[in-house]
């Protein structure tokens, strides 16, 4: 755990006048009681409630304002508790010992344990085990897997933060557990490991590359809409912030004069925007894109221009999300 992390829940442990783990147990007995909890990952902040509890998944969706078809992640804390809810084979296993904990899902059948609703229909069901101490602390104090989207209303930018929570979620959720600001900023990758072949349905912090060089095969794309389904954030407008948003390269910026349009990217725009945000690299740039869009949408602009990061390595995450947010 870093120093700034100890600070912040020394902090709210100091404000609570209560225990570090009396403060897991305390969320842990939330969840329980079928309540929701957010808490963070490595990649966003998630809103959790008992994956197992069909009443209190439904509480999420309720929420979000979520559709429900959209399947939701099932966080566990370790290989034991994803067998109890999914079917395992080899190859599973084997990207589980490479990258758990760490933002990689995969969606595997799931086993008659999980409800309907938190499959959003499906037969099928993603597990992952987050790269947090705080989440998978929260998920042995439950004593159950946590089923859990982005913590914000569905359709927006998701949070980075705790205070970005309270903002979207207000009092629909009473506990939320603040770990300071993530560390890779976009959802995990979603695996499809169901057939013969490995497939992307989503790509995130463990990259196509990564993939492909533990396994010594092809990761391939979805060939089809059913497949894509089966992965939670694939179908919907995402991440979009309150103002239209467009993908660019510096050099190919156009807009009508007078239009106050904000810019983010890693190099300058040739044109003068209204505001800007530059990231120092395309790590940075990912880590940090949610929060730059909803620092943009409250600054006055009428339109954020992006500029495309390419495809290669975590950029084809970064593509991905702004994709979804200019509703493409």
């Amino acid at each position: 755990m870093t120093d700034e992390l100890e600070e912040r829940l020394s902090a709210i442990f100091k404000a609570t006048d209560i225990s570090e783990r009396a403060l897991f147990e305390e969320a842990g007995a939330a969840i329980r009681r079928g309540e929701l909890v957010a808490f963070p990952t490595e990649t966003v902040y998630g809103l959790g409630a008992d994956a197992l509890n069909a009443d209190a998944v439904k509480k999420i969706y309720e929420a979000k304002g979520r559709p429900s078809d959209n399947p939701l992640i099932l966080h566990v804390c370790d290989i034991k508790m994803a067998e109890s809810v999914v079917e395992i084979n080899w190859r599973a296993r084997f990207l589980m010992e490479k990258f758990w904990p760490g933002p990689l899902s995969i969606v595997l059948d799931a086993k008659p344990a999980v409800p309907e609703r938190t499959r959003g229909g499906l037969s099928t069901a993603a597990v992952r085990m987050p790269d947090n101490r705080i989440a998978l602390e929260l998920i042995k104090a439950s004593g159950c897997p946590i089923a859990a989207p982005s913590a914000n209303k569905s359709g927006r930018p998701s949070p980075t933060d705790a205070e970005t929570v309270r903002e979207d979620l207000g009092d629909a959720v009473k506990i939320i557990l603040d770990g300071g600001n993530t560390r890779v900023g976009v959802e995990s990758t979603v695996l499809d490991l169901t057939g013969d072949h490995v497939v992307l349905l989503r790509p995130g912090g463990v990259t196509k590359e990564q993939l492909e060089y533990v396994l010594k095969e092809e990761v391939l794309l979805p060939r089809d809409s059913l497949m894509i389904k089966r992965s939670p954030g694939t179908r919907y407008r995402h991440y979009a912030p309150s103002i239209p948003l467009k993908l660019c390269t510096p050099s190919q910026i156009s807009v009508k004069e007078g239009t106050k349009w904000a810019w983010i990217g890693t190099r300058e725009p040739e044109l003068k925007p209204y505001t800007k945000i530059l990231f120092s690299n395309i790590e940075e740039y990912t880590k940090e894109l949610f929060r730059a869009l909803r620092t943009i949408e409250k600054s006055g602009a009428e339109i954020i221009i992006a500029e495309d990061p390419g495809s290669t390595g975590i950029a084809l995450a970064l593509r991905d999300r702004l994709e979804r947010a200019a509703g493409k």
